[in-house]
């Protein structure tokens, strides 16, 4: 049977850590340096997933855009967003104006993609001790919720971690799985 293709975006300031929880989940690698994306990277991987409410696997092609995360870049970021099925919509949990800024990318995405789906990564966890986690994830909940379609939107939100691999298979396989229902 033939792979269905879906197009999924990354979404975030710099320096969260949207390509290298890339890196990890296609190459099942990690690095610390740190090289700026400039404009888009598309990366592709096929995984098998199994459809929402069934019990039917589906091998789904991903086409990974991972977007430039710099403010200059907001004006053209729709023409990259159009035709995504999904969005990984990742923060780094040291920084928490990445926090603040969630809605800012939930939102762009909704107004290009109306009906896509979005996850929300909270990367860089092994950098944050176990308590302080939960209260950063529920600051980003507060934060989510302020915004009248994220309820809708946002399927879930994952505390990640690149450097570890925490979290990282589950947030591409959920949101490949949303995207084929």
């Amino acid at each position: 049977m033939a792979a269905i293709s879906k197009k999924m975006c990354m979404i975030g300031d710099f320096g969260v850590g949207k390509t290298s929880l890339i890196r990890r989940f296609i190459e099942r690698e990690f690095s610390d340096q740190y090289l700026s994306t400039v404009g888009v990277k598309i990366s592709r991987k096929t995984v098998e997933v199994e459809r929402v409410n069934t019990t039917e696997i589906v091998t789904v092609q991903l086409l990974i855009w991972d977007l430039e995360g710099h403010t200059k870049f907001k004006a053209i970021a729709p023409s990259y967003l159009q035709g995504a099925s999904g969005a990984l919509v990742v923060a780094d949990l040291t920084r928490q104006e990445t926090l603040e800024r969630l809605p800012e990318h939930i939102k762009l995405f909704s107004s290009v993609n109306a009906k896509g789906s979005v996850i929300v990564a909270l990367n860089k966890s092994d950098l944050v001790e176990e308590d302080k986690i939960a209260k950063l994830n529920d600051l980003s909940k507060e934060v989510i919720d302020s915004l009248p379609t994220a309820k809708e939107r946002v399927l879930a939100t994952y505390s990640t971690s690149a450097k570890t691999g925490v979290h990282v298979d589950e947030i591409f396989h959920e949101l490949a799985a949303r995207m084929i229902r």
